[in-house]
């Protein structure tokens, strides 16, 4: 692991921060480091306001689209909400018919099947919009490279509105209207929004014309939060906003398919960590296993018991999905060894009979143990399809552009694509991709870092100065859980692997004989030689509660350790 020392902040603006808050340099250090160097920034940051939203209408064609909207509402069309099959897509399209359902009752929704249709808008589900006398279609989290599915659905007197956030091509299609903050004629201020918050902000824009306040709109703001999380998108600026509010909602007053979950795994309270690990791979486990659809119909149940049922569904579905993955991770693992591939830039695998649900997460895990760009390939019909996935630093939908020769379509973000090829073209993809990467990227890269926010002593590490980092979430990518480092520690004798396999590490770590704390390093067993014979170390880590028989201590939750 590379350890990396973030750059310290003003210690002017620390000190001036400290005084005009009231709290301790440390805290106040961790603000200014994340350019929060104000009052009011500060007030902002730790008391996030929906008020503070921006207005929908600033994003381009919102005029447009909710003027469409409004006219089939009028002239009673068949309004149908198409949506991914992922996290962000499946809430998108909850959100979206769920609130136009309350008034209107020609709604209906559609998610493509991951394996007859695959990614985004499909000729099938246009055509199924066709036979259902649907003349209107909304599409959430995809569209914004479907031209020639949007020209299918013009010739059938079918209208699009495109709601999106993926990077557009060098064309847009020629919808009825697009919402996507990053195109390049739009000014909307805030360019990082998911798709359900793209979706959020349409229906905040409908709700504008109806007189309806924000208030009116907070219970659908678990959705949102839960596609922010799962979306890994910066939880910063409006979405720090979204996140903060949607996670109140998910604890205090859930939506029934929600609170049917949480009864499942027994969590009192849910941090945006937890949505991403809990909520999040069960509401993607429909899509990936049986069908997105399944996810829709518990995110938009009223009844109780119905969820219930239907998350007892969602959970089978995710428990085949982790013994899916887990296999062919085995079986990945196998073939690179078998190739002699350990070495290299990139990982770039296949097999035809691997799950095309699971395949993402199998290169997710393949990282884990080759720390590179990652391809996992399947069959998918005529073609081979993968997922990509990245190492933090390093862009995969730009190098995959550079092997675009190769690839019959892609799309995706910076460190998350996915792409279909002829299977003629699998070897001549791999060797590009490869090429492409060694050519580009940093070698650093291919070393996992650790970003440290800043260095302290134990002493440091007090009940109010957690109470007060608590408060810094929800974390993520833009504001990230803090990790601190502390030297010169020592274990006080009793440090021991721990766990089933003996993989990870627990110690009590002093520090210049006086504080104490106890260290808990998942997968850092192999370090215990390190720590022990009184041996001096440093370690970085984030802080964390232990409850144990109702007594609530704190802890480090090591991240590594060296002499």
């Amino acid at each position: 692991m590379r350890w990396t020392l973030k750059p310290k902040p003003d210690p002017l603006k620390v000190t001036q921060l400290s005084k005009e808050l009231g709290v301790d340099e440390a805290t106040s250090f961790l603000l200014v480091q994340r350019k929060i160097d104000t009052f009011q920034e500060a007030k902002d940051f730790f008391r996030p306001d929906l008020n503070k939203l921006y207005d929908p209408f600033l994003m381009q064609d919102m005029e447009k689209v909710v003027a469409r909207i409004e006219t089939a509402i009028t002239a009673e069309e068949n309004i149908l909400i198409y949506g991914d099959y992922d996290v962000d897509g499946t809430t998108s399209v909850a959100l979206l018919s769920s609130y136009l359902l309350t008034t209107y009752p020609n709604v209906a929704t559609y998610i493509p099947d991951r394996y007859g249709e695959g990614y985004g808008i499909s000729f099938k589900g246009i055509d199924f919009a066709e036979d259902n006398d649907f003349s209107l279609i909304i599409a959430l989290d995809c569209g914004i490279k479907a031209i020639d599915k949007v020209a299918y659905a013009s010739d059938k007197n079918i209208d699009f509105i495109i709601c999106d956030h993926h990077r557009p091509g060098n064309e847009i299609p020629n919808a009825v209207a697009i919402l996507d903050p990053k195109r390049d004629d739009c000014n909307y201020p805030f360019k990082e929004l998911c798709g359900c918050g793209v979706g959020f902000k349409l229906i905040q824009a409908l709700a504008s014309k109806k007189g309806e306040t924000i208030d009116d709109l907070i219970p659908y703001l678990d959705l949102v939060a839960t596609a922010i999380g799962a979306d890994i998108v910066p939880i910063i600026d409006e979405n720090r906003i979204l996140a903060y509010h949607g996670l109140q909602v998910i604890n205090n007053n859930p939506r029934p398919g929600f609170k049917a979950i949480l009864q499942q795994v027994k969590k009192k309270v849910l941090t945006i960590t937890d949505v991403v690990f809990i909520i999040a791979p069960r509401i993607n486990a429909a899509g990936r296993m049986k069908h997105g659809n399944h996810a829709v119909t518990l995110l938009c149940e009223k009844d109780q018991n119905l969820a219930a049922e239907y998350a007892i569904d969602i959970d089978k579905f995710n428990t085949d999905r982790k013994e899916a993955d887990k296999q062919i991770t085995i079986e990945a693992l196998a073939q690179i060894e078998s190739n002699n591939e350990k070495e290299g830039f990139t990982t770039v695998v296949y097999d035809e009979n691997w799950h095309k649900g699971v395949i993402g997460i199998v290169a997710s895990r393949l990282i884990e143990t080759y720390y590179r760009p990652t391809l996992v390939f399947t069959k998918s019909g005529d073609v081979l399809a993968a997922s990509a996935r990245s190492v933090k630093g390093f862009d995969v939908y730009n190098a995959l552009e550079k092997c675009s020769e190769f690839i019959q379509q892609f799309g995706g973000h910076k460190y998350a694509a996915g792409l279909t090829l002829l299977e003629e073209n699998y070897e001549g993809f791999k060797a590009q991709f490869e090429k492409v990467v060694s050519e580009s990227i940093d070698p650093k890269l291919l070393i996992p870092e650790i970003k440290i926010d800043n260095q302290v002593n134990l002493e440091d590490i007090t009940p109010k100065f957690y109470r007060i980092l608590k408060q810094f979430a929800p974390f993520g990518p833009g504001n990230m859980t803090p990790v601190f480092m502390s030297e010169d520690l020592q274990d006080t004798g009793y440090g021991k692997q721990v766990g089933e396999d003996k993989t990870h590490l627990r110690f009590t770590a002093t520090q210049y004989n006086s504080s104490k704390i106890v260290g808990i390093g998942f997968g850092l067993g192999d370090k215990l030689d390190l720590i022990s014979e009184r041996k001096l170390y440093k370690a970085t880590y984030t802080i964390d509660e232990n409850e144990w028989n109702g007594n609530i201590s704190l802890q480090l939750m090591v991240k590594d350790i060296k002499e």
